[in-house]
């Protein structure tokens, strides 16, 4: 059985279970990005916040991203930015 969640919801399962995970700009960000993936591959998303929270990180800027990884966030297959941040699948 499926749901279809608005933003709204969405970022309520975030702040129920993982509420400092990524901020709201972060969140939006996500949400975009899923919502576009969704409508360009015809599958659905899954929400399940563990594993977003798992395979996504967000970063305050590239240099925060560069102090835990060398490689460059281009090689990653999602880098998702919001007002200078980045959330990157690091998966």
């Amino acid at each position: 059985m499926k749901q279809t969640i608005n933003f709204y919801q969405f970022a309520e399962q975030f702040q129920a279970v993982r509420p400092n995970n990524f901020s709201r700009e972060g969140l939006i960000a996500l949400w975009e990005y899923l919502e576009e993936w969704e409508e360009s591959t015809g599958e659905e998303v899954e929400l399940d916040v563990i594993a977003l929270c798992c395979d996504f990180t967000e970063y305050e800027s590239l240099a925060d991203y560069k102090q835990d990884y060398s490689d460059d966030v281009d090689d990653y297959t999602a880098a998702i930015t919001e007002n200078n941040g980045y959330i990157v699948y690091t998966h």
